[in-house]
């Protein structure tokens, strides 16, 4: 997948959860910036004829944008939560994860398919809002469908469905993998559950979200 950074200076849970870190309404039940869009290269007013023996270069391919019912991360705001200290959320208070799974170096994600139903990549369409994350931590990257997805510290960032609410951090730890992301793109490691929580269950056809519940994937 191809890394893109950014080039513009922009403004700044699960099995049994520890008591103390549980998140603000969370009961114990199993729970489970970037550049201007790509385009291509513009026609030459003029050039020469190629010689015989070279190759015919290739179009620069264009990042797609996102479909227009699929979530678009605006802003990335930095910032502390009781409990659970330093965070990422999105624009709307959605606290952001990183998975083991995928690289930093060089940037790259792994949670397609199903997994994406579950943890949805946090996408943009051009330069998010930074509030608290450095300019120089984000980037992002062109995932396998062609769109772009943030990334911090190299990392790519995603969503957790089995959050019900913004300030949740029930993706805490899930499968041993995913840990909420800090503005560095470091591993939030303060308040882990006991255990290995297992994610939800992707949304079933048609439907938003999950209706909660483990599950045995993988992801």
């Amino acid at each position: 997948m191809a890394h893109h950074k950014r080039t513009t200076v922009i403004v700044a849970s699960a099995m049994v959860a520890l008591t103390a870190c549980a998140p603000a309404g969370y009961n114990g039940a199993n729970s489970s910036a970037a550049e201007p869009v790509a385009v291509a290269a513009a026609e030459p007013t003029a050039a020469a004829e190629p010689e015989a023996s070279a190759a015919p270069e290739e179009e620069p391919v264009a990042d797609k944008a996102p479909p227009a019912n699929v979530k678009i991360t605006d802003e990335l705001v930095g910032k502390k939560l009781p409990r659970m200290g330093r965070v990422v959320t999105d624009q709307d208070g959605w606290v952001l994860y990183r998975f083991d799974k995928d690289s930093d170096d060089p940037p790259q994600s792994n949670c397609v398919d199903k997994c994406a139903e579950v943890w949805p990549p946090s996408l943009t369409d051009g330069n998010p809002k930074l509030r608290g994350v450095s300019d120089d931590k984000v980037g992002t990257i062109t995932r396998q469908d062609g769109t772009r997805q943030l990334t911090i510290g190299g990392w790519p960032v995603y969503r957790y469905i089995g959050d019900k609410k913004p300030g949740q951090w029930k993706g805490q730890g899930v499968g041993g993998t995913w840990f909420v992301v800090d503005p560095n793109g470091k591993k939030n490691l303060t308040c882990l559950p006991t255990g290995t929580p297992k994610p939800v269950a992707p949304p079933a056809a048609g439907s938003s979200n999950s209706s909660g519940g483990g599950s045995d994937y993988s992801y």
